[in-house]
């Protein structure tokens, strides 16, 4: 709102002498950096107050785990407000409108994005967290086919539209598929006023595999990061830094001399992408601050499903889809541990390969503390992030 409003009233806001004030709405690296603080604040102020109404509401969790020793561990958190993830989406829908040009198609969807699986989340936990108040052999949720179509559907309609806001005849690099170590274009030098030529190697993706990787990608990470949601502090920690690395690959992408120059595919919506993440960040930062150990509240699926869906978005947007598989290691290896616990449990008729899926808890069984396997994710995940950095570099 307030970049429009500046560009807007230009002329109105000099003729005033207050453009020279208000110009700093218009650049790019000031809006990401202000949807990050308005979005920390959001949370930081509206949270004692939302766990408070979410207390009268009795929409505390009871964690239940197939593990005796796991509920053991897990006794504290018995009744312990959940749908959290309102205040999240909350704040980063806010930060958006606020701060970004929501006229551009890539800003929109990420709204959508953002609402559409808070939505799915919202009635999932709704629907798990008041079963006890209905009538008996109520449903407690949505079943785990239901929330995947949705996930899906989410996703290839926004896979749909990207493509077509990519107009891929006069860009093709914004729907080619970025491959790691593979230059998008033929080396140049930083600044350059000289054409830039794709490199002929690279594969521009037709409609229909560009939007079946786009819905699998968004649904995939949001389910990734569901499933890690289960310490105090870990999903909201790990997607903090993953946010901050994503909003500087969509700062990069969002630039052409920075992108043809280190040779990665420029996405020109993809600029504003830089404020939709960091406002990301400074959400999960500020729901860190009453998350952590020991939580004050929960993100339930509100927040984790629409938090994986909008990381999922905003690195298929910007072609970084396969890299988001090395910034999102932690959540990839929760997600696998689940299907290779599952699947091992079925074909071996009742072996485990783990403790206890997902992944975090056969480490917190092996005896590692709860904060020990929070803290070390969350190395890992800053580890990550620095390699995916360094690597669209080394092309």
């Amino acid at each position: 709102m307030f970049y429009i409003l500046t560009t807007r009233f230009e002329e109105w806001l000099d003729q005033l002498g207050l453009y020279r004030v208000v110009q700093v709405f218009t650049q790019l690296e000031f809006r990401a950096l202000a949807a990050t603080v308005f979005a920390f604040l959001f949370v930081i102020l509206l949270a004692p107050r939302t766990i408070n109404w979410l207390r009268r509401l009795k929409v505390g969790d009871n964690p239940e785990f197939y593990v005796d020793k796991l509920n053991t561990l897990n006794q504290g958190k018995k009744d312990t407000p959940t749908m959290g993830g309102v205040l999240i989406c909350g704040a980063i829908l806010g930060s958006i409108l606020l701060f970004a040009d929501i006229t551009t198609r890539h800003a929109q969807l990420a709204m959508l994005m953002l609402v559409w699986m808070g939505l799915i989340g919202a009635f999932d936990d709704w629907l798990k967290l008041t079963a006890a108040r209905r009538e008996s052999g109520t449903r407690e949720g949505l079943f785990a086919w239901e929330k995947l179509i949705f996930q899906l559907g989410g996703g290839l309609l926004a896979a749909i539209f990207l493509y077509q806001a990519a107009d891929p005849a006069q860009n093709p690099a914004a729907v080619s598929l970025n491959l790691p170590f593979q230059r998008t274009y033929l080396p140049t030098a930083l600044g350059s006023v000289a054409p830039v030529e794709m490199n002929p190697s690279v594969i521009v993706l037709g409609g229909i595999l560009f939007a079946v990787i786009g819905m699998l990608a968004i649904a995939g990470t949001s389910n990734a990061v569901n499933i890690t949601d289960g310490m105090d502090g870990l999903a909201a920690g790990t997607m903090a830094i993953a946010c901050i690395v994503l909003m500087v690959l969509a700062f990069i992408a969002g630039r052409q001399d920075l992108a043809q120059h280190l040779l990665i595919p420029h996405v020109p919506g993809g600029r504003e992408l830089t404020v939709v993440t960091g406002a990301m960040a400074g959400a999960c930062l500020g729901f860190l601050w009453f998350n952590c150990n020991p939580a004050r509240v929960f993100m339930g699926d509100t927040g984790s499903l629409a938090l994986g869906g909008l990381l999922g978005y905003v690195a298929f947007a910007i072609r970084q889809e396969l890299l988001l598989a090395v910034l999102g290691g932690i959540f990839f290896l929760e997600l696998a541990s689940v299907m290779l616990q599952v699947g091992f449990f079925k074909l071996t008729k009742g072996k485990r390969i783990f403790r206890c899926a997902p992944i975090h808890h056969h480490f917190h069984l092996g005896g590692w503390s709860e904060g020990q396997v929070v803290v070390r994710f969350w190395i890992i995940t800053a580890i990550l992030g620095a390699i995916a950095l360094v690597s669209i570099k080394l092309r």
